[in-house]
């Protein structure tokens, strides 16, 4: 098989021979051979394949330690794994569009968005068959919260991690919405952290930690963990935040339908948690409109209350206090398993 110069490959692949030389250096595109005298490099033409699959990750702006993994692979498994990487590019430019959206209009002086307020309601149930109960809320006129703990370390770390938000129920200027929420969050694993050193356990202990507060009519989103976050809009049930489990990262990469998941083993194990070493939680700000109704909900709730049934409260129940009590019956109605804390919020004019 004749192989192809450095120039000839790089014409045929669409890659520049820069290009070439550093997907070798990286061990990601390596010459067929390396004339020993004058280092000069020629490739196999049936290295076409890899070389243009290469160069259309690199336009997707794949990172190169991915693209080698992707290359790794058989071509069903590559085609799951580019499919989970775009799901989260289109996770996260929405989150970006969201933000430069209000940046935009902060610095140009057209933030014309009302001021609205919250009428909320917050209930926690041990549930019928846990000893105790390590879910915690907070429910306030700017924060709406949940925390579930988890471990032998879990009651105290949650109402800790609560304790450490409620700060935040108090008027923030929206540009500094974001900055407040990853400090608040990140001295809230400060404090797990240092709590867990002085009482360690035999088994991992933590909490998660989910919270929405309000500036003028703009709520900030911070996510740690599996507790979740609804909203009800116009007769439409929508979940603004994303599971950090094993299941749900299965679901992404297509290697489990939501159906599977309800029944996995593995459906409670967190990928990401405050349990006393660093984490990156979800931000993002969403517009809150008058009319727009929230739930905040510990796992305790929505894996026994089918969704159908969370939109049915949701959209019948007068008020939110109305609308805790029904969900909080109807996860006991469905066995209990779990401590459950859920908040529901309206958001009308101010």
């Amino acid at each position: 098989m004749e192989l192809l110069t450095i120039g000839a490959f790089a014409r045929a692949s669409r890659l520049s021979p820069k290009a070439l030389r550093l997907y070798d250096e990286l061990g990601l595109l390596t010459p067929a051979r390396v004339d020993p005298v004058s280092g000069y490099r020629f490739y196999a033409p049936d290295q076409l394949d890899r070389a243009r699959l290469v160069a259309w990750l690199r336009r997707l702006g794949m990172p190169l330690a991915r693209i080698r993994r992707v290359c790794a692979l058989d071509p069903a498994d590559a085609a799951v794994e580019v499919r989970a990487y775009w799901a989260q590019v289109e996770a996260d430019t929405a989150a970006r569009r969201n933000l430069a959206t209000f940046l935009v209009e902060q610095l140009s002086g057209k933030d014309t968005t009302m001021t609205v307020a919250l009428r909320y309601a917050l209930r926690t149930d041990r549930g019928l068959v846990r000893d105790s109960n390590q879910d915690f809320g907070y429910a306030g006129e700017r924060l709406l919260a949940v925390a579930d703990g988890f471990g032998a370390r879990g009651e105290p770390l949650s109402s800790m991690a609560i304790d450490t938000l409620a700060p935040l129920d108090t008027a923030i200027p929206a540009g500094e919405l974001l900055n407040t929420l990853a400090d608040a969050v990140h001295r809230a694993g400060t404090a797990v952290g240092d709590y867990l050193s002085a009482h360690p356990a035999d088994e991992c202990s933590g909490t998660t930690l989910t919270a929405l507060v309000l500036s003028g009519s703009r709520l900030g989103l911070v996510h740690v963990g599996d507790a979740r976050v609804y909203l009800l809009r116009g007769g439409e049930l929508f979940r603004i935040t994303h599971d950090h489990t094993v299941v749900q990262s299965m679901i992404a990469e297509g290697r489990l339908t939501e159906e599977e998941a309800v029944s996995h083993p593995q459906r409670s194990m967190l990928v990401r948690a405050l349990h006393g070493k660093a984490v990156e939680p979800d931000l993002a700000l969403h517009d809150a409109l008058p009319g727009d109704r929230y739930l905040l909900c510990s796992d305790g709730l929505h894996t026994v209350v089918p969704q159908a049934d969370v939109l049915e409260v949701l959209e019948s129940a007068v008020d939110p206090e109305e609308a805790t009590r029904r969900l909080v019956e109807l996860a006991n109605g469905n066995g209990g398993p779990d401590n459950v804390v859920c908040v529901v919020a309206d958001v009308i004019p101010a």
